[in-house]
């Protein structure tokens, strides 16, 4: 039998350490599917959300009560995404500050418009988010997917925040109301920040419920975007 002190020993808790590193990371990961980033991003943790095959990858930094993000959802060149937080409402999308990414006509980059959805037919006015941003956000759009990157810092400094997520078409370059489907319905979620657990759909119990909350949701009214990001074409 190896002593203690013999190489066998230094390499077999080589192993075990990586065994726990490789689990700790796939703990993690949730189960998201392998993705590529901008250079220089990298995150701690995902979730694939519930509906519209979406995920959510960030890194929370305790210190200061900040999150890294990165929202990818699939979607046509012609259509939009959003991922945000409600801070007032539970299970609806009035009363979010949320991110919505597009393709702009003029040269085909990314914008991101951040704006505060006041009611259920909200005037998309840029800048006025009821949340801190200490960096600014930027968007991609490759492979038929949206990818939104931003900081935020996480409303009452808690962890456990509730998240909504959209996704719709343009029209006239204008961003159109979402559909009315079920998995349009039910895009809102609590997660903790800190565990990463969560997963459970906060949306509404019935149609009519959601359709009271999100008729009209995001209008037809759009102020001019932040700022623009990247571009990549598939």
């Amino acid at each position: 039998m190896a002593r203690r002190n013999d190489p066998a020993w230094f390499l077999f808790g080589a192993m075990v350490m990586l065994l726990f590193a490789a689990a700790a990371a796939a703990a993690a990961a949730q189960g998201c599917a392998p993705a590529n980033f901008q250079p220089g991003q990298s995150f701690q943790r995902c979730t694939d959300l519930p509906v519209l095959g979406a995920s959510l990858y960030w890194t929370y930094h305790p210190t200061n009560g900040t999150a890294d993000l990165a929202f990818r959802a699939p979607q046509s060149s012609s259509g939009w995404v959003a991922w945000g937080i409600n801070t007032e409402r539970p299970s609806s999308m009035a009363g979010s500050s949320v991110f919505i990414a597009s393709l702009d006509g003029n040269g085909g980059a990314v914008s991101v418009l951040m704006t505060y959805l006041e009611t259920t037919s909200p005037t998309l006015t840029n800048g006025t988010l009821k949340l801190d941003v200490p960096v600014a956000p930027v968007a991609e759009y490759t492979a038929g997917a949206y990818t939104i990157y931003v900081t935020v810092a996480l409303p009452g400094n808690s962890t456990q925040q509730n998240t909504v997520w959209q996704a719709g078409a343009l029209s006239g370059g204008q961003i159109a109301p979402h559909p009315m489907s079920v998995s349009n319905m039910q895009s809102t979620m609590v997660l903790d920040f800190l565990s990463g657990g969560g997963g459970t759909s906060t949306g509404a119990p019935s149609f009519e419920v959601h359709r009271r909350n999100l008729r009209s949701f995001w209008g037809l009214k759009r102020s001019p975007p932040v700022m623009k990001g990247y571009h990549m074409r598939p």
